[in-house]
Order: structure tokens, then C-alpha cells, then sequence
């Protein structure tokens, strides 16, 4: 069932249901790939679609355990910048990507589970968010990736 499918459901149903949509598009982005088509730059930027996966996973850790959890991005080991959570190291793989970006989902899944929306979370280095707007910046990331990575994906495979 896809997010749209759930009637009248609540707010953070919903909300919980577009994140999930996304993040198993990107999850899905490297089945089946071979680990130089997952590497393959086909873009003048850095980005291919194992790195895309690996943003995502910084990203969400970001949100969630840095702004919501209140972890720092040094204490997680965390780059510090965006452009750098896209840099592939010679030891990333598609297997520990993806169980990196799973592992990210759960723990961001567990953070949240007993958080109201309208929970103010201060963990973030720009000031305080509610977990809504929390939500709204993930899903606007996700979504952002998943056209990227449907991309990518479609080029590297009509090769």
C-alpha cells in the first residue's frame, strides 16, 4: 500500500507513510546493481547512486539524531558538511551502504515513536524545530533524491 492509499489517516500517519515510501525507493535504488554501476559517475558533480544512499543516510542522522536526539554530528562521526556525506570511501560497498541507510531508519524510527509533532526538539545548530517541520525537511530531501536517484539508476542500467 502507498502512501496515498491510506484514507483520512492522520497527520503523522501520513507523515510516517511518505518517509517510509521514500526511503525504501532509495533503498531499492541499488538492487541488482553491480558495485561499479552503483559507483559509476554519470554527472559532473560526485554524485552516483551509492553516494546519493549515503547522503540520505547522513542526512536523516542529521535530522534525526543530531536535531531530535541532540547528538552532536562529531560524537555520531558524522562529516560535517553535505557535500561531503556524498564522497564514497574505497571500503563503501552496496551491502554496507544500504545496511548503514537501514540502520539510520530504525534508529531515526525509534527517536520519533514517542515524540508529538508539536515536540520542540533543540538539537539542531540553527535553533529549535518542531519534530513537524523535522518531518517536513526530511521528506523534502527524500523526495528531492529519489528523482535523482530514479535517474541515475535509468541511465545506469540502459547502458
Amino acid at each position: 500500500m502507498g502512501s496515498f492509499d491510506v484514507p483520512l489517516a492522520d497527520e503523522r500517519t501520513q507523515l510516517d507513510a511518505f518517509v517510509e515510501e521514500y526511503r525504501s525507493a532509495l533503498d531499492g535504488a541499488l538492487d541488482g546493481l553491480t558495485e561499479e554501476q552503483a559507483r559509476r559517475r554519470l554527472v559532473s558533480s560526485e554524485t552516483t547512486l551509492l553516494g546519493l544512499v549515503k547522503h540520505v543516510t547522513w542526512m536523516q542522522r542529521v535530522w534525526f539524531e543530531e536535531c531530535v536526539g541532540g547528538t552532536s554530528r562529531g560524537e555520531l562521526g558524522l562529516v560535517g558538511i553535505s557535500d561531503e556525506s556524498f564522497r564514497l570511501a574505497a571500503d563503501d560497498t552496496v551491502a554496507s551502504v544500504t545496511a548503514a541507510h537501514r540502520e539510520a531508519c530504525a534508529t531515526a524510527r525509534a527517536l520519533v515513536a514517542d515524540l508529538p509533532l508539536d515536540a520542540v526538539v533543540t538539537g539542531h545548530r540553527t535553533g529549535p524545530r518542531t519534530l513537524r517541520w523535522v518531518y517536513l525537511q526530511v521528506l523534502r530531501e527524500l523526495a528531492h533524491h529519489c528523482g535523482h536517484a530514479d535517474i541515475l539508476r535509468e541511465q545506469v542500467t540502459a547502458r
